[in-house]
């Protein structure tokens, strides 16, 4: 007795080929862990973890359209780079919103100014 038994499309490709690596895992996993340091970088940092979570977004979609796919090992290079890049984003946003509370509350000018600056910061010395 024969049975006509249908492979699946999936069972084919693990046959046939062996996983293959997750597109820009690794460029997700640079890109992340740099968020982290050049979040002090003006902003820098943002935009790098900003890259980071679309282009892991997009590597995690087609993880979970076909896992037998793609390495595991890529996928948990793709899953650090994404906590990596949100890391840095938060870094990122606490410093410019230090930056944003630093020139509104001393002021633009005196940033350029050392001497009005270092005035700037004993008058608020002094005042606490």
């Amino acid at each position: 007795m024969t049975t006509n038994h249908e492979i699946s499309s999936e069972e084919k490709f693990q046959v046939e080929q062996p996983p293959v690596v997750l597109p820009n895992a690794t460029v997700v996993l640079v890109l992340g862990i740099l968020s982290i340091p050049l979040c002090c970088c003006y902003g820098l940092g943002l935009i790098l973890g900003i890259i980071a979570l679309v282009l892991a977004g997009n590597a995690v979609r087609l993880y979970n359209a076909n896992p037998f796919r793609y390495t595991p090992s890529s996928y948990k290079n793709v899953s650090t780079g994404k906590i990596c890049a949100i890391i840095g984003i938060i870094l990122s946003a606490v410093y410019i919103g230090y930056l944003i509370w630093a020139v509104s509350y001393i002021g633009w000018d005196a940033i350029s100014d050392p001497q009005l600056l270092q005035e700037r910061l004993q008058e608020i010395i002094n005042n606490q």
